[in-house]
Order: structure tokens, then C-alpha cells, then sequence
């Protein structure tokens, strides 16, 4: 049986994906992979992994170290603030593990002098603007309501970059399953199909 209505009874915790349902119309969670990072009674944060703006770090902050990514907008919440996962714990402390090897925050000083020193590579950061978030039930309301797929995803997926803003929600859609692998391919809007 092909399936193409996400499951109600998903639980999801830190270290899923949110995967939105195809036809989803909004401008920062239509064909979207949020990561979970925080997930318990009073809300649920994320990051979005998949929308990306043509902004160089140089841009946001004076003297920052020259970075080769692609910098993300994490969600529509406190757009103004910079965040950023990483998969070196040694060397930025004070962060939290939200999936094997890949880390949330720590020590900022830490980024800048990892980053100057070359100690830090590019592809062991990336860089939000701003995060997603929902509070207290909301999250599992728009579960209950078929908004959202729950999934899980390696770090290195969670990490790169390189690849385009539908390829990552494919992938992990077509990941889902044979039952949900048609999905990947339906367009943005049917009409046009």
C-alpha cells in the first residue's frame, strides 16, 4: 500500500528530522528538514537544514574568519541570532550532543579561534540564522494534523551543505521507505503535474 499522509502517532525526540508534507504552503517549512535539537514539555527547537541565503558570515559579523559554507536560516525565531552545529566537542566546548557526533553550541570564542587556526574545518560547522520553534503541544498538534513526517538522519547528512534545498528533503523522504518513496517526486504543486 503506497502511503503519502505522514503517520499521527509519531513521537519525536532530539536527533529526529522533521520532514514537512509535500504540499505544505509556507515560506520556511514547505519541503523542509527541521532538525530537532530540543524536544520536551514546554516546546520543541530546531534548525531548518535545507533553506539557505546568499549571505557570507563576513557579512553578518566584522572579523570573522573567512568561511567557505553556505549559511542557513534556521527558522523564523529570533532571526537576529546566530547559532551553529558542529561535530568537534574537543575543541568548542560546552556544547550538546543532539545526534551522534554532531553538536549545538558551545563556547563562540572557541569557533573563532578553531576557524583562524585552521584547527576547525569548514565542513565541521554550519551556521543558522534564527530557529524554529513551537511551544508547549504545538508540535504534536501538527503531527496529529498530517504537517509533518518524523525521521532520523546521519550526522553527515545533517552537516552538508553542498547539496540543494529539495535534494535534502527528498532524500530523506525517499529514506522514509518504499510506501513513502513516490513522495520524493511529487511536485511542489500538483496542478502542474
Amino acid at each position: 500500500m503506497m502511503r503519502f499522509m505522514p503517520p499521527t502517532d509519531a513521537q519525536p525526540q532530539v536527533g529526529d528530522v522533521l520532514l514537512s508534507e509535500p504540499f505544505l504552503d509556507d515560506p520556511y517549512f514547505g519541503r523542509k528538514a527541521v532538525l530537532i535539537c530540543e524536544h520536551n514539555e514546554e516546546g520543541t527547537f530546531g534548525f531548518v537544514l535545507n533553506n539557505f541565503i546568499s549571505l557570507e558570515m563576513n557579512d553578518l559579523m566584522d572579523d570573522f574568519p573567512e568561511v567557505e559554507t553556505r549559511l542557513s536560516v534556521g527558522g523564523p525565531v529570533k532571526s537576529a541570532s546566530l547559532y551553529y552545529l558542529h561535530t568537534r566537542p574537543d575543541l568548542i566546548t560546552d556544547s550538546i550532543e543532539v545526534v551522534d557526533g554532531v553538536y549545538m553550541g558551545g563556547t563562540f570564542e572557541h569557533v573563532i579561534e578553531g576557524l583562524k587556526t585552521a584547527a576547525l574545518a569548514q565542513h565541521e560547522i554550519r551556521f543558522f540564522i534564527g530557529y524554529a520553534g513551537w511551544s508547549g503541544n504545538q508540535l504534536m498538534d501538527e503531527i496529529k494534523s498530517k504537517s509533518w513526517f518524523v525521521t532520523r538522519a546521519k550526522g553527515d547528512l545533517l552537516m552538508d551543505t553542498t547539496l540543494g534545498e529539495d535534494d535534502v528533503w527528498k532524500h530523506l523522504i525517499a529514506g522514509l521507505g518504499d510506501d513513502y518513496a513516490h513522495i520524493a517526486n511529487t511536485p511542489p504543486d500538483p496542478s502542474v503535474n
